[in-house]
């Protein structure tokens, strides 16, 4: 892909190349990492991923590549940070609307009952499920 879309690219393609760069977890988290801070470090980042360094590496390439991100190298470290607020902003629509999503699911889902021959949970019943970050 090219660092900068076609100038004559139709908006849709380009937002759909947008999003390619945000297509995997460690991305996402990668940018969540740097939402939550003015910049970290590469070591920091290998920490709150879980990822070794030549994996790490090839999605920053990516998120650098589709310009969501900036990398600034101080001596022996590497620092990234949002290229732009608004990857920020991004990020926390997309929560509000998987959130959204989850809800409607969830009602959709209550409305269907137990399956013939189950019951259904007692009322105030743990149910697992993570929160969204």
């Amino acid at each position: 892909m090219d660092r900068f879309p076609a100038a004559d690219a139709p908006l849709y393609e380009v937002k759909a190349n947008l999003f390619k760069g945000l297509s995997h977890p460690v991305r996402i988290r990668v940018l969540e990492l740097l939402a939550d801070s003015t910049e970290v470090t590469v070591t920091d980042l290998m920490h709150g991923t879980h990822q070794e360094a030549s994996n790490l590496s090839q999605h920053l390439a990516v998120l650098r590549r589709h310009n969501l991100v900036l990398a600034e190298r101080r001596g022996v470290q590497v620092f990234y940070r949002l290229a732009y607020p608004q990857v920020a902003d991004l990020l926390t629509v997309a929560r509000s609307l998987l959130q959204q999503l989850l809800h409607t699911t969830t009602q959709q889902l209550a409305g269907f009952g137990p399956p013939a021959g189950e019951s259904a949970p007692a009322a105030g019943a743990a149910t697992e499920s993570a929160p969204l970050r």
